[in-house]
């Protein structure tokens, strides 16, 4: 305990600014909460699917330990406004049992089937992991997947009080549905994102011969290409914005401009990391990164990785919503403040809440990039030397005058 004591004094007194302490204030906390080996609480109910060793992953629930409505925990939509160790605090709580198995095995074994059953119910149930030693102190952050608590090899679990998500069940009933086709229903039928997600990874979408438990950090990129697909399919089909529009947010020190160009379909993601942030922690300079896709779209996987579907999704989700198409690029600012990454999610929500603003209109791009100099650090040439789109809109506006 005085370990502990002195961790949140450093911790208080830096005010969360340094990612190690953040990381070990929590992880002690979570740690506070246990006795022994035996996990027991409400999972929101969450699970997660291992990527190492692939085809042999650990797969397990994660439980808080603690009752009653645990659900925010796993449901990002519902984290738009809450600060890193607000989301950290809520995730640092889950801790992951660790089950060893083939992902091939999904229709397969005791704690196989639980698993699953955790990721077709409808909201939090109770849960006892049976753990083979004490959570060992290892926090996940990842850019693709959410945070998590300590973890601990899984021998046995329990579950009490499921209720079925009646909408995940019937496509989990459905084993002649191919899961691109389950995830575009789910979808339609007003299944959150972040459930498709869990669904897909706990192996209950698809044909039945082609069921597998599919690794979180995969399902999670997975579900938004699909669904960005999907929809990108009928904005083809509209009629082009007739201006441009921009639409800003800031959010966990993240600054974002989504700009819309009159044309046909394209994107890109720009994303500018500065210094301290999590993929430029020793950086002297600022890292920028862009992907890019014509109206045909992409051959190969994004260059910026997952962030770059779920903002792709969120984009397409408006414009279909217009019954519009147009030319998109995505500038986007990771400052200081944005201390650890905490999952894809804070991309497909942050533009997600940008674009569900009122947009500023512009009629030339000399007024739009005196506005983005009004709101981004980084000068606009340096925009454009980064970015396909911006350059090709400052080559085609020459040429047309």
């Amino acid at each position: 305990m005085a370990g502990m004591d002195v961790v949140r004094s450093i911790a208080v007194y830096k005010n969360m600014r340094d990612p190690s302490l953040l990381k070990y204030y929590y992880k002690f906390k979570a740690l506070e909460h246990l006795s022994g080996n035996d996990v027991q609480g409400s999972s929101p109910p969450d699970i997660f699917v291992g990527r190492f060793g692939y085809p042999n992953v650990n797969i397990g629930p994660m439980v808080p330990p603690q009752f009653g409505d645990t659900s925010i925990m796993s449901t990002p939509e519902r984290w738009v406004g809450k600060s890193i160790p607000e989301i950290v605090e809520m995730r640092s709580m889950l801790i992951r049992g660790m089950y060893r198995t083939k992902v091939t095995n999904a229709d397969n074994g005791r704690i196989e089937e639980m698993v699953k059953e955790l990721a077709i119910s409808d909201k939090y149930s109770g849960v006892t992991e049976t753990l083979a030693h004490r959570p060992v102190l290892r926090m996940s952050f990842d850019e693709n997947s959410q945070p998590y608590g300590p973890s601990a090899t899984l021998k046995d679990m329990r579950i009490d009080n499921t209720t079925v998500n009646q909408k995940v069940e019937s496509a989990y009933r459905d084993t002649a549905m191919p899961a691109k086709d389950a995830i575009i229903e789910l979808y339609e039928k007003d299944v959150l994102v972040s459930k498709i997600q869990k669904a897909l990874s706990a192996g209950v979408l698809g044909t039945g011969k082609n069921r597998k438990f599919v690794p979180t950090r995969w399902s999670i990129t997975a579900v938004d290409d699909t669904l960005g697909k999907y929809k990108l399919k009928g904005v083809k089909e509209y009629d082009s914005i007739d201006c441009i529009r921009v639409y800003p947010n800031n959010a966990l020190d993240n600054r974002w401009l989504v700009i819309m160009f009159p044309g046909a379909w394209e994107y890109e993601l720009v994303e500018a990391w500065y210094p301290k942030t999590s993929w430029n922690p020793d950086g002297k300079s600022i890292d920028i990164y862009s992907s890019y896709e014509p109206f045909t779209g992409r051959t190969k996987y994004a260059e910026i990785g997952g962030c770059y579907y779920a903002a792709k999704l969120a984009s397409t989700e408006l414009l279909d919503k217009m019954e519009k198409q147009a030319r998109v690029v995505i500038l986007r600012e990771a400052h200081e403040g944005y201390i650890m990454p905490v999952g894809v999610w804070n991309v497909r929500e942050h533009v997600r809440e940008a674009l569900r603003g009122t947009p500023l209109y512009f009629e030339t791009r000399e007024q739009l990039y005196s506005y983005i100099s009004t709101k981004m650090e980084i000068p606009i040439k340096t925009w454009i030397r980064n970015s396909t789109l911006l350059t090709k809109e400052m080559y085609q506006k020459r040429l047309t005058g």
